[in-house]
């Protein structure tokens, strides 16, 4: 590593086989299911995808931001126990909010650089979990003092370094790069079409697991599993792209006063989980999904954390050797259409190379899982339309931002 960030490369990792959940909307059909059921349903999923023995992984990576459960501590352990890994394997937490699922990526590329062959990746988030929680009370309740109990998942929200919330920062964005309301609506309208036409035409459909009714069975220990809300029987597809316009969005108020970024055109709040297994692409007996060569992760002024993507990609060129246009497809978080239209403006970046299936906006963001859905869904783009590499990259609240280099392994050399 020279100079600010973090620079990582890796030879011959592979991301072997990428699966997810279905987005489903806060308070929906996965509002009761703990991220570690959803975590244990993908982990099991993308092993049997990949034809792989459970016995195989010797490494366990997994993160989730919320503690949407009283276990959550042992989020990582459990997902690995129950996908049928071995006791001695062990499990780590990854934590990098909204890269969570990239540093999961850049953890097993270490790993494996490291000696590790196998190891599967799982973010899994529940945002409906998100408890009403209180930091102060453990010393009981003074006669006339405040009752600090807070909704977390909106008080998270708060960076209280700048004194902003998340989608201040965003507005801060819009002011600089000079974007108005219509442009982060119009942008938001095209990230809802094409995820609502890659939805109804089936394109989604194999990188999502049907989540259903479902037991867990540990021999030796205590079962677990899932329990749909609201009497549903599955959920099979994402719950939020819907089709919208611009007059539509335009009716919807702003967050902040005087600002442009809107219910409509800022993340949707969903519930999701998504897994990764990534080896040695020289070992594997099927063709891999993706060729992992670098990771780059930055940080920025927290008042402007959207930007972050920026830097991150411009350091993953430099330190590779490729120039910006060598890169097909870009696949960068949508956290807030102000923020990623900032983004796009900085580095110059043709709309038919970004988020061609839609983004969060339409989708949903999943903090911990996000980052392995975009590098699925660009990977999956790169081999249907036979070109080489592709960026997935994201800001992180706090002021980072993060950037995953990968490859086609279709393309001819």
């Amino acid at each position: 590593m020279s100079g600010p960030g973090q620079y990582s490369s890796f030879s011959d990792v592979a991301i072997l086989e990428a699966v997810r959940t279905p987005w489903i909307d806060v308070g929906g059909a996965l509002a009761q299911v703990s991220p570690i059921d959803l975590g244990i349903k993908v982990g099991r999923e993308a092993l049997a995808r990949a034809g792989l023995d459970p016995r195989a992984v010797d490494t366990v990576l997994a993160g989730s931001m919320a503690q949407a459960s009283f276990d959550a501590y042992m989020l990582p352990r459990h997902i690995g126990l129950y996908s049928g890994v071995p006791q001695q394997v062990p499990a780590l937490a990854v934590q990098r909010i909204c890269a969570t699922g990239f540093e999961l990526l850049r953890q097993a590329g270490e790993q494996l650089q490291g000696g590790a062959q196998l190891a599967l990746c799982v973010g899994a988030e529940s945002m409906s979990r998100n408890p009403i929680a209180a930091y102060t009370h453990r010393g009981g309740f003074r006669l006339g003092a405040p009752v600090d109990f807070k909704d977390f998942l909106w008080e998270a929200l708060y960076d209280p370094a700048p004194g902003l919330d998340m989608i201040a920062t965003a507005e801060n964005l819009a002011r600089r790069h000079g974007l108005s309301r219509e442009a982060v609506d119009a942008y938001a309208l095209d990230s809802h079409q094409r995820a609502l036409h890659a939805q109804t035409s089936g394109w989604f459909s194999d990188e999502i697991v049907p989540v259903d009714n479902e037991v867990f069975e540990l021999e030796g220990y205590q079962p677990r599993g899932i329990t749909l809300a609201r009497r549903c029987e599955a959920v099979t597809q994402d719950s939020h792209p819907r089709p919208t316009d611009l007059s539509a969005l335009a009716r919807l108020q702003a967050i902040h006063a005087d600002g442009v970024q809107t219910a409509g055109n800022s993340c949707a709040v969903v519930d999701g989980a998504a897994a990764a297994l990534v080896g040695r692409a020289s070992m594997s007996t099927r063709p891999v999904l993706a060729h992992l060569l670098a990771t780059a992760v930055v940080g920025v002024a927290p008042e402007f954390m959207g930007i972050g993507p920026v830097p991150a990609i411009q350091l993953l060129l430099q330190r590779s050797g490729l120039a910006q246009d060598d890169i097909a497809l870009f696949e960068i978080n949508e956290a807030q259409g102000a923020q990623v239209l900032a983004v796009a403006q900085a580095l110059e970046l043709d709309s038919q190379r970004l988020n061609r299936r839609g983004g969060s906006i339409a989708l949903g963001h999943p903090l911990a899982a996000t980052g392995l859905r975009l590098v699925m869904t660009l990977a999956r783009q790169l081999r249907e339309q036979h070109l080489r590499y592709g960026i997935a990259a994201a800001c992180v609240g706090g002021g980072q931002g993060m950037a995953v280099l990968i490859e086609n392994p279709d393309f001819p050399r």
